[in-house]
């Protein structure tokens, strides 16, 4: 364990952190799991965001067993949960590093001791890449490949390597970005251009690979997807062709491949990299690892019809949700109308509305049949009750959300239960 994971441990947690009852004494992170709390008992302050940790271990080694039986490697989106904690358990278990979005996730992955990056984004211009350079001074260990998908990229990238100060040896690793939809080359003379502009700096830069990614070329017509996808992967291919030209003996990585569409870059890319024979195909999924009740159970529905989770028999359905929400009925206004006490500031709504699963009253689990939240304020929640419904006043209600990405970077402590439904581990996040 890094230093800073064992620092992270003994941080204090106070009631200034939501979910901490109010007035408990301050308490070391690694010593939360001794307080026995249960939020379905109404032992902490509500709202508080769980995570089912034994949903979250069978997701982990469901999407790890399908990466070794397709021969692809795992680098996890760091963005989703943004959980040192999180990320650097992910590589112990078999990741072969991890994704981040922009610097300020590569610093705190960097000094939690996951030294191996893939970062998915360009990060701007001369100022960025100066940055960029010092954040690699200060981590000599760091292994980061960094994506560009324009000669204006490429510099930033060289930049970062004259102000990082590493050796000819080590140069900085280069992405040709290839894509649609969001960044990346459109083109193949754009991938030509960067191609260029990276052989102008040796002993500075050096072609590491070819990155993509797939979701940004979706639209509602799953056929239509389909055929984006797959001439994205065309081009991907076309890419690593020329990036091989130039680097014959380098080994190179390819990757895409979020959480909804990543049986479709295996299929397009995997046959690629085995033919390449010195190129090797690293998925990035985050939000996998989390699932939900929302966006991505809607996508790995769409997988399974499609009949793309192919995994020893197992199915995209065996991926289990793991994070809850739960909150307090503060009031009954109406007779048809509840109000909670969560909403915009505690819930992702981007892309769905949480969705009620369970209410807890005394110890008991009841049905939450019928009730639906309609409407989010900043911290109210509009939930429709049926008629004949006995929801009242105090009764907690466990709630299951869509799109974890948008969810977790609300709160600066994630609480992991296990099977008893008590909390027994703490995470910390570092959204910035």
């Amino acid at each position: 364990m890094s230093l800073f994971l064992d620092a992270l441990l003994d941080s204090p947690l106070d009631d200034s952190i939501r979910g901490v009852p109010p007035g408990a004494a301050p308490l070391r992170l690694r010593d939360v799991g001794a307080q026995g709390w249960r939020p379905a008992a109404g032992d902490m302050a509500l709202p508080v965001l769980t995570l089912d940790e034994d949903a979250f271990a069978a997701n982990r080694d469901l999407i790890f067993a399908y990466a070794r039986r397709h021969g692809v490697a795992l680098a996890p989106h760091a963005k989703t949960p943004m959980a040192p904690q999180i990320a650097s358990a992910l590589v112990a278990a078999g990741a072969w590093g991890a994704t981040v979005a922009n610097l300020q996730q590569a610093a705190v992955l960097l000094r939690a001791g996951v030294t191996r990056l893939i970062l998915a984004n360009e990060i701007g211009g001369r100022a960025s890449g100066e940055r960029l350079g010092a954040l690699l001074a200060a981590h000599p260990d760091a292994d980061l490949r960094a994506f560009a998908d324009s000669p204006a990229a490429v510099e930033t990238l060289a930049a970062a390597a004259r102000a990082a100060g590493r050796p000819s040896e080590r140069p900085l690793s280069v992405l040709v970005e290839v894509g649609a939809g969001r960044a990346g080359a459109r083109d193949r003379a754009a991938v030509n251009a960067i191609l260029a502009a990276v052989v102008r700096h040796p002993g500075l830069l050096v072609l590491d690979g070819v990155a993509t990614y797939e979701g940004a070329v979706a639209t509602a017509d799953p056929a239509e997807t389909a055929a984006n996808i797959d001439a994205l992967m065309r081009r991907t291919a076309e890419a690593l062709a020329l990036v091989r030209a130039l680097a014959p003996e380098r080994p190179l990585l390819l990757t895409a491949g979020g959480s909804a569409f990543f049986d479709m870059v295996v299929a397009g890319l995997a046959p690629v990299a085995e033919a390449d024979g010195n190129a090797t195909l690293v998925l990035r999924s985050g939000a996998i690892f989390f699932h939900d009740h929302g966006v991505y159970e809607r996508a790995l529905g769409a997988l399974d019809a499609r009949q793309g989770f192919a995994c020893g028999g197992a199915t995209a359905a065996d991926f289990r949700p793991a994070l809850r929400l739960w909150a307090e009925v503060l009031t009954r206004p109406e007779p048809e109308l509840a109000i909670c006490g969560f909403g915009m500031r505690d819930a992702s709504f981007d892309q769905g509305l949480p969705r009620p699963l369970r209410v807890h009253r005394d110890g008991a689990a009841l049905s939450a049949e019928g009730l639906r939240v309609t409407r989010l304020n900043d911290q109210h929640a509009f939930v429709a009750v049926p008629g004949g419904h006995d929801l009242a006043v105090g009764d907690i209600v466990e709630f299951g959300i869509s799109h974890p990405c948008t969810c977790i970077d609300r709160w600066r402590v994630l609480f992991g239960l296990g099977a008893d439904g008590r909390v027994r581990s703490a995470y910390r996040t570092f959204f910035g």
